[in-house]
């Protein structure tokens, strides 16, 4: 079983996404739910991050959102870094 790991940035992110779009609020809450079980279930679409963003890996919230997190295996942590739009997540 993994920890959640947040920064004050994404805290910030994450209360401004919520209040945007409220009908996702019970997705995320699942999708966090799945990444604490099992961060590399396929139901989740993790995928590594190349170019500017390599060593980073994201999920897919819906098919237009995405959680960009970093997982540390040996700590059994998962470090939540961004959520928002593909285009806000991978600028």
């Amino acid at each position: 079983m993994f920890k959640i790991v947040t920064t004050s940035f994404f805290l910030r992110r994450l209360r401004k996404f919520l209040k945007k779009h409220p009908e996702l609020r019970e997705h995320f809450t699942q999708v966090v739910d799945g990444l604490i079980a099992d961060p590399f279930n396929p139901r989740l679409k993790y995928h590594q991050l190349s170019g500017k963003l390599q060593g980073i890996q994201a999920v897919s919230i819906s098919d237009s959102y995405r959680l960009v997190l970093t997982v540390i295996i040996s700590g059994q942590e998962i470090i939540l870094l961004d959520i928002g739009s593909h285009d806000e997540v991978y600028r």
